[in-house]
Protein backbone atom coordinates (compact mmCIF):
# COMPACT_ATOMS: atom_id res chain seq x y z
CA UNK A 1 0.00 0.00 0.00
CA UNK A 2 1.15 3.29 -1.09
CA UNK A 3 2.06 5.78 2.14
CA UNK A 4 0.31 8.60 2.14
CA UNK A 5 1.88 12.50 1.81
CA UNK A 6 1.91 12.92 5.74
CA UNK A 7 3.98 9.67 6.35
CA UNK A 8 5.84 10.73 3.35
CA UNK A 9 7.29 14.12 5.11
CA UNK A 10 7.64 12.40 8.30
CA UNK A 11 9.48 9.53 6.89
CA UNK A 12 11.95 12.37 4.74
CA UNK A 13 12.06 14.72 7.86
CA UNK A 14 13.28 12.09 9.82
CA UNK A 15 15.65 10.28 7.53
CA UNK A 16 17.43 13.80 6.83
CA UNK A 17 17.52 14.18 11.08
CA UNK A 18 19.23 11.05 11.10
CA UNK A 19 21.48 11.59 7.99
CA UNK A 20 22.95 14.66 9.72
CA UNK A 21 23.00 12.89 13.07
CA UNK A 22 25.22 10.25 11.45
CA UNK A 23 27.58 12.72 9.28
CA UNK A 24 30.59 13.02 11.93
CA UNK A 25 31.40 16.98 10.27
CA UNK A 26 28.13 18.25 11.60
CA UNK A 27 26.99 18.95 15.12
CA UNK A 28 23.34 18.78 14.40
CA UNK A 29 21.71 19.14 17.38
CA UNK A 30 21.02 22.68 17.25
CA UNK A 31 19.51 22.19 13.42
CA UNK A 32 15.48 22.07 12.82
CA UNK A 33 14.77 20.07 9.51
CA UNK A 34 11.15 20.93 7.49
CA UNK A 35 10.21 19.05 4.84
CA UNK A 36 7.18 19.77 2.31
CA UNK A 37 6.79 17.52 -0.25
CA UNK A 38 11.01 16.41 -0.81
CA UNK A 39 11.21 20.69 -0.24
CA UNK A 40 13.68 20.68 2.27
CA UNK A 41 14.61 23.26 5.24
CA UNK A 42 17.43 23.47 7.44
CA UNK A 43 17.48 26.56 10.76
CA UNK A 44 19.43 26.66 13.44
CA UNK A 45 23.05 27.35 14.26
CA UNK A 46 26.03 25.46 13.30
CA UNK A 47 29.49 26.43 14.90
CA UNK A 48 31.33 26.80 11.75
CA UNK A 49 30.78 27.56 7.70
CA UNK A 50 32.24 24.06 7.20
CA UNK A 51 29.60 22.49 8.79
CA UNK A 52 27.17 24.65 7.33
CA UNK A 53 27.83 23.82 3.86
CA UNK A 54 28.22 20.00 5.18
CA UNK A 55 24.74 20.07 6.73
CA UNK A 56 23.32 21.12 3.14
CA UNK A 57 25.12 18.29 1.36
CA UNK A 58 23.52 16.08 3.73
CA UNK A 59 20.15 16.61 3.33
CA UNK A 60 20.80 16.04 -0.51
CA UNK A 61 21.89 12.88 -0.06
CA UNK A 62 18.56 11.51 1.24
CA UNK A 63 16.50 9.59 -1.16
CA UNK A 64 13.25 11.80 -2.07
CA UNK A 65 14.94 15.08 -1.19
CA UNK A 66 13.95 17.40 -4.25
CA UNK A 67 15.36 20.84 -2.62
CA UNK A 68 17.57 22.20 0.16
CA UNK A 69 17.40 25.51 1.80
CA UNK A 70 19.79 26.37 3.93
CA UNK A 71 18.75 29.00 6.58
CA UNK A 72 21.42 27.74 9.27
CA UNK A 73 23.57 30.52 10.84
CA UNK A 74 27.25 30.12 12.13
CA UNK A 75 27.54 30.45 15.47
CA UNK A 76 31.10 30.82 16.27
CA UNK A 77 32.21 30.06 19.44
CA UNK A 78 34.21 32.95 21.29
CA UNK A 79 37.77 30.84 20.61
CA UNK A 80 37.41 31.42 16.63
CA UNK A 81 36.92 34.62 16.57
CA UNK A 82 39.26 37.01 14.26
CA UNK A 83 38.68 40.70 14.05
CA UNK A 84 38.57 41.85 9.88
CA UNK A 85 42.30 42.09 9.49
CA UNK A 86 43.07 39.31 11.37
CA UNK A 87 40.54 36.87 8.95
CA UNK A 88 41.53 39.40 6.09
CA UNK A 89 45.43 38.27 6.15
CA UNK A 90 44.66 35.05 6.93
CA UNK A 91 42.65 34.95 4.30
CA UNK A 92 44.85 36.12 1.48
CA UNK A 93 48.21 33.84 2.45
CA UNK A 94 45.97 31.10 2.23
CA UNK A 95 45.25 32.30 -1.25
CA UNK A 96 49.02 33.23 -1.86
CA UNK A 97 50.05 29.70 -0.57
CA UNK A 98 47.33 27.58 -2.94
CA UNK A 99 48.90 26.92 -6.70
CA UNK A 100 45.61 26.99 -8.44
CA UNK A 101 44.68 30.42 -7.23
CA UNK A 102 46.51 32.86 -9.16
CA UNK A 103 47.88 36.00 -8.29
CA UNK A 104 44.95 38.33 -9.22
CA UNK A 105 42.56 36.67 -6.67
CA UNK A 106 42.06 38.64 -3.45
CA UNK A 107 39.96 38.50 -0.37
CA UNK A 108 38.51 40.68 2.21
CA UNK A 109 37.09 39.98 5.67
CA UNK A 110 33.96 41.91 7.43
CA UNK A 111 32.28 40.91 11.02
CA UNK A 112 33.39 36.67 9.32
CA UNK A 113 32.23 37.46 6.24
CA UNK A 114 35.04 36.58 3.57
CA UNK A 115 34.39 38.30 -0.02
CA UNK A 116 36.69 37.16 -2.90
CA UNK A 117 37.01 39.64 -5.69
CA UNK A 118 39.57 39.13 -9.15
CA UNK A 119 39.33 37.03 -12.36
CA UNK A 120 40.45 33.86 -13.03
CA UNK A 121 40.74 31.74 -16.49
CA UNK A 122 39.14 28.78 -15.32
CA UNK A 123 35.95 28.17 -13.06
CA UNK A 124 38.20 25.34 -11.42
CA UNK A 125 40.57 28.25 -9.96
CA UNK A 126 37.70 30.10 -8.54
CA UNK A 127 36.28 26.80 -6.96
CA UNK A 128 39.70 26.13 -5.32
CA UNK A 129 40.04 29.71 -4.56
CA UNK A 130 36.93 29.39 -2.58
CA UNK A 131 37.71 26.13 -1.32
CA UNK A 132 41.06 27.54 0.16
CA UNK A 133 38.94 29.98 3.06
CA UNK A 134 36.55 27.90 3.47
CA UNK A 135 37.97 26.22 6.26
CA UNK A 136 39.83 29.03 8.00
CA UNK A 137 39.11 29.72 11.89
CA UNK A 138 36.66 32.96 11.96
CA UNK A 139 34.89 32.58 8.63
CA UNK A 140 30.91 32.63 8.74
CA UNK A 141 30.31 33.07 5.20
CA UNK A 142 31.83 32.91 1.95
CA UNK A 143 30.93 36.10 -0.61
CA UNK A 144 32.58 34.94 -4.05
CA UNK A 145 32.67 37.62 -6.57
CA UNK A 146 35.67 36.72 -8.96
CA UNK A 147 35.16 37.14 -12.52
CA UNK A 148 36.26 34.34 -14.84
CA UNK A 149 37.79 36.40 -17.94
CA UNK A 150 37.88 33.96 -21.00
CA UNK A 151 37.38 34.25 -24.78
CA UNK A 152 36.03 31.00 -26.43
CA UNK A 153 33.90 30.31 -29.06
CA UNK A 154 30.33 29.43 -27.89
CA UNK A 155 30.06 26.47 -30.48
CA UNK A 156 33.86 25.13 -28.66
CA UNK A 157 32.46 25.39 -25.05
CA UNK A 158 28.82 23.78 -25.62
CA UNK A 159 30.90 20.90 -27.54
CA UNK A 160 33.50 21.16 -24.33
CA UNK A 161 30.18 20.83 -22.03
CA UNK A 162 28.45 17.86 -24.09
CA UNK A 163 32.00 15.69 -23.73
CA UNK A 164 32.20 16.46 -20.70
CA UNK A 165 28.59 15.06 -19.57
CA UNK A 166 28.95 12.05 -21.63
CA UNK A 167 32.64 11.37 -19.77
CA UNK A 168 30.76 11.38 -16.55
CA UNK A 169 30.02 8.07 -15.07
CA UNK A 170 26.77 9.45 -12.82
CA UNK A 171 25.19 11.27 -16.14
CA UNK A 172 23.17 8.40 -17.78
CA UNK A 173 23.04 7.79 -21.21
CA UNK A 174 19.32 8.57 -22.14
CA UNK A 175 19.78 11.99 -19.62
CA UNK A 176 17.86 14.73 -21.36
CA UNK A 177 19.97 17.50 -19.69
CA UNK A 178 20.44 20.56 -22.50
CA UNK A 179 23.12 23.53 -22.43
CA UNK A 180 22.49 26.59 -24.09
CA UNK A 181 25.68 28.43 -24.20
CA UNK A 182 25.78 32.37 -24.30
CA UNK A 183 28.45 35.15 -23.71
CA UNK A 184 30.33 31.90 -21.53
CA UNK A 185 27.41 31.25 -19.49
CA UNK A 186 25.91 27.90 -19.87
CA UNK A 187 22.28 27.52 -18.82
CA UNK A 188 21.29 23.74 -17.54
CA UNK A 189 17.74 22.49 -18.30
CA UNK A 190 16.13 18.73 -18.03
CA UNK A 191 15.74 16.12 -15.23
CA UNK A 192 18.08 14.34 -13.35
CA UNK A 193 16.86 11.63 -10.95
CA UNK A 194 19.09 12.49 -7.59
CA UNK A 195 21.47 15.69 -6.06
CA UNK A 196 24.21 13.20 -6.83
CA UNK A 197 23.31 13.23 -10.22
CA UNK A 198 22.71 16.65 -10.48
CA UNK A 199 25.83 17.73 -8.69
CA UNK A 200 28.01 15.13 -11.56
CA UNK A 201 26.07 17.62 -14.29
CA UNK A 202 27.11 21.17 -12.50
CA UNK A 203 30.62 20.07 -11.92
CA UNK A 204 31.06 18.99 -15.52
CA UNK A 205 29.49 21.64 -16.87
CA UNK A 206 31.43 24.46 -14.26
CA UNK A 207 34.93 22.68 -15.43
CA UNK A 208 34.81 23.16 -19.19
CA UNK A 209 37.32 25.37 -20.99
CA UNK A 210 35.60 28.75 -21.67
CA UNK A 211 32.50 28.20 -19.11
CA UNK A 212 32.25 31.60 -16.99
CA UNK A 213 29.41 30.66 -14.83
CA UNK A 214 26.11 28.16 -14.32
CA UNK A 215 22.99 28.39 -14.37
CA UNK A 216 20.91 25.88 -12.99
CA UNK A 217 17.86 25.08 -14.39
CA UNK A 218 17.49 21.20 -13.64
CA UNK A 219 14.84 19.33 -12.16
CA UNK A 220 15.06 17.38 -9.59
CA UNK A 221 12.92 13.54 -9.71
CA UNK A 222 13.38 12.09 -6.82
Amino acid sequence: MAKDPLTKTKDIRATVDKELGFDPRVEAKDITVRNINGDVTLTGTVPSYPQYLEAAAAARRVAGVTGVHNHLEVALPGSNYRDDVQLTTAANNALAQNVTVPDSVEAAAYEGDVTLTGTVTYGTQRAAAEAVVTGLTGVRNVIDDIEIVYAADPVDVDLNVQEALARSALVPDDSDVKTETKDGIITLTGHVRTWAEHDAVVDAASMAVGVVDVRDNLEITG
